[in-house]
């Protein structure tokens, strides 16, 4: 959870363009997750030969680094450390979506609009460094 004093650190960096309204995070940061659950389900379920392993490493991979962005940035005021956190991130999630796709086209579409999404977010990082 972010502390209000985090979020008045926050307000007070000068924003690239593009930064949507803070209201907007919580319900499509909901949807992703509910998406998320449904690739991860979607890949799980799937009866198939073809070997899963490497899905399953990069699933949680790319969930550890989701994990680790929020304090990383709000927390710590990290804006670098949380760059090269999503950097990491969206490698991951590209090669996790690259390996559900060869077990499960379903479940790596469900992971599109995530990685669409944190491409958006490194462009928001990004923006947050180079401008303050």
């Amino acid at each position: 959870m972010i502390c209000m004093t985090d979020l008045n650190w926050y307000y007070t960096l000068n924003q690239p363009p593009l930064m949507p309204p803070g209201w907007i995070f919580p319900p499509v940061w909901a949807i992703l997750y509910t998406l998320i659950f449904i690739a991860f389900i979607s890949f799980v379920t799937k009866r198939t030969n073809k070997p899963k392993l490497w899905g399953y490493i990069l699933f949680f991979i790319q969930l550890v680094l989701n994990f680790m962005w929020v304090p990383m940035f709000f927390g710590m005021h990290n804006v670098f450390g949380a760059f090269v956190i999503i950097i990491m991130l969206d490698f991951s999630v590209f090669y996790n979506i690259r390996e559900f796709f060869l077990v499960s086209k379903k479940s790596a579409c469900f992971l599109i609009p995530y990685f669409v999404w944190i491409l958006f977010a490194t462009y928001l990082n990004i923006g947050v460094l180079v401008l303050n």
